[in-house]
Parts: structure tokens; C-alpha cells; sequence
């Protein structure tokens, strides 16, 4: 159920709190809710906003909705990410499935749920986070959920809207389209090795891993282009592609020349024995979008990597330089 007065909205995402040693059980469940919403304010499409049940928000042609979820010590870890990344990390992962429709991320909502013990401190922190990413996405609060849990838990539902454009499906790649990407790839993956071995360098990967840098706007950039499908590779390259691939019934073949090993990532391949091209392929959250274009549409700001090729008596699935890819393939949960 959501709490009376959490139905909240805000041009600029505004949120600024102060610091506060008190713990959740102290203050109590409305006056944080509160604290959170106070200063928000009522953007354009938003009729009606805090002090009820829901927000109320227009969209503009088709409304596109994802929800993400966020588990304290499977998704991230205290000693690995402050508050305010972790308020950045689901913002951008939930933005990132909009963008991966083609459509225009416009706001969002944020359930959190926490401990008891939990420090008031340690919301203002991660809000801050919230706001941040918010403001970077183009992106407006426009409600949410707080409730009591054994461990941190955070599930955002973003929106976004079409403005009479058609979204892009997984199943549109055709033979003899180019496969680009915008944004980063291997990076978060190769950050997670680092801290995972107890080390915080090389610092652009680690920092890379608490807080993705998305390409927001890229999905609008990739509809106007005329992109035949498109994903967040937020599993990691080949596990994403792979969904394409399956969808489309072709073959994403990649080509290696195209995938360059930036030196944070040879570094960290060195340090740990590993592939360094397994990061490329098969690290996932850093939320670049990847997606088919005709021969003389990709976008002048995206990277070709490979070709859709027929199925020709194969099965679908990602190939790299002609050869089915058989090492790691991503992130799966079960």
C-alpha cells in the first residue's frame, strides 16, 4: 500500500536533506516520508502530487513502463557502494530499460525498503543519489513505497513515453543490419573483479562499477535513426545480444578488431588471470544500449561491432569472428 503523502513529484528532483544520527525506528515511518518529499515540486504533466494516494501524470503518445529491484548484498554491497550510489545504480537501471525502447525516460518511483536500525543519515545520502541520477536522466520522483525489511531492498518503476514514435522491439534485427553500442562496456565488470579481490584500483573501473555511466538519450538517438532493435546490456554484451538474437531468429556476429581493450581493463585482466574480452562480453550494469541498424543509419555517435547474419542451418545466437562465443555469457540470477 502506498503511504499517504508519498505520491510526489519534481521538475529539478530537488530533494536536498540534512544529516540525522536517529534511526528509522526512532523517527518513525511519515515524518521520513516527509523528509523525503519535502520540496518537491509538481512538474508539467503532473496534475496531482503529494498528499495522496498516487500521482497523477501525463504522458505524451504510448506510456513505457520497467520495474527493477535492487537486494543489499546481491546487487551491491555496503562496503563497496555508499548510499548515494546505490540511490545513482537503480535510477539508472531502471532509465536504461526506457531508453532501450527507443522512448523518453520522464519519471520514476522508488520502493525502499529497510531495517529498522537503519540511519536517517543513511537516507539522505542515498536521496541524494536519487537526485543526482534523476537530474542526469532527465527524469522526475513521482512517488514511491517505505517499508520495514531484514535487508536494504530497492525497487524503481520508471516510465517513460513514446510522443507518437514507435517503440523498438528485440525481434526487429535483420541479416545484413550493423550491430553498434553506445556507452561502456566490461567496465562495471571489471570493477566488480577489483573489489571482489579486496582492492579498490585501478579507480576508473571501481568507480565505473558503483556508479554506471549511462548514455541517456541515446534511445531517442537510435529511433530517430531508424534502429531495427535495441536492449540495455545491463547482463552484459552476449547474454543481451543473445536476446535479440533469439527474438530476430539470427545471428549477432561480432567482430573482435571492434571491441578495443581499454588499458583499466587489459590492467585488471593482468592483475586477476583473467580473458580481458570476457569483460567486454560478458560483464554487465554498465546500461550501454547495443542495438541493429540498416547499412548507413547508425548513429555517427556509436560504435559498430559486428554484422546480423542469416541463420543458415545454425541456431540463434551471439557468434565472434565467425565462431559461436562458448566462455562466459553474463549475469543470470538462478
Amino acid at each position: 500500500m502506498l503511504p499517504r503523502g508519498f505520491a510526489a513529484e519534481g521538475v529539478d528532483c530537488g530533494i536536498r536533506l540534512t544529516g540525522m544520527n536517529a534511526t528509522l525506528a526512532e523517527v518513525g515511518e511519515f515524518p521520513i516520508i516527509d523528509r523525503i518529499t519535502k520540496g518537491l515540486v509538481r512538474g508539467p504533466g503532473v496534475s496531482v502530487g503529494p498528499g495522496d494516494d498516487a500521482a497523477v501524470v501525463s504522458v505524451d503518445g504510448s506510456l513505457v513502463v520497467s520495474t527493477d529491484v535492487m537486494n543489499e548484498n546481491v546487487h551491491f554491497r555496503m562496503d563497496w557502494c555508499s548510499p548515494s550510489d546505490v540511490g545513482r545504480r537503480c535510477i539508472a537501471a531502471g532509465v536504461g530499460d526506457i531508453e532501450a525502447m527507443g522512448a523518453i525516460p520522464t519519471a520514476v518511483v522508488v520502493a525502499l525498503s529497510l531495517p529498522s536500525i537503519t540511519e536517517v543519515s543513511w537516507i539522505d545520502k542515498f536521496m541524494e543519489g536519487v537526485t543526482s541520477e534523476c537530474e542526469a536522466a532527465n527524469v522526475c520522483l513521482v512517488g514511491g513505497d517505505l517499508s520495514s525489511a531484514s535487508m536494504i531492498s530497492v525497487a524503481v518503476t520508471a516510465m517513460g513515453e513514446t510522443r507518437g514514435r514507435s517503440v523498438i522491439h528485440r525481434g526487429g534485427a535483420q541479416a545484413g543490419d550493423l550491430i553498434a553500442y553506445k556507452g561502456r562496456l566490461g567496465w562495471a565488470s571489471a570493477g566488480l573483479a577489483v573489489l571482489s579481490r579486496g582492492f579498490r584500483s585501478p579507480r576508473a573501473v571501481v568507480s565505473a562499477y558503483q556508479v554506471p555511466k549511462v548514455a541517456y538519450g541515446a534511445g531517442i538517438e537510435a529511433a530517430r535513426n531508424g534502429a531495427s532493435s535495441l536492449i540495455d546490456t545491463s547482463d552484459g554484451l552476449v547474454a543481451d545480444l543473445g536476446h535479440i538474437a533469439r527474438r530476430s531468429s539470427v545471428i549477432m556476429d561480432l567482430d573482435s578488431k571492434a571491441l578495443p581493450i581499454a588499458e583499466p581493463l587489459a590492467a585488471v585482466a593482468q592483475a586477476t588471470g583473467k580473458n580481458p574480452m570476457e569483460f567486454l562480453l560478458a560483464g554487465g550494469e554498465d546500461h550501454a544500449l547495443v542495438g541493429t541498424f540498416s547499412l548507413g543509419q547508425v548513429p555517427q555517435s556509436w560504435t559498430v561491432i559486428g554484422r546480423v547474419e542469416p541463420l543458415t542451418g545454425r541456431d540463434p545466437g551471439v557468434y565472434l569472428d565467425g565462431e559461436q562465443w562458448v566462455g562466459e555469457r553474463g549475469w543470470t540470477h538462478f
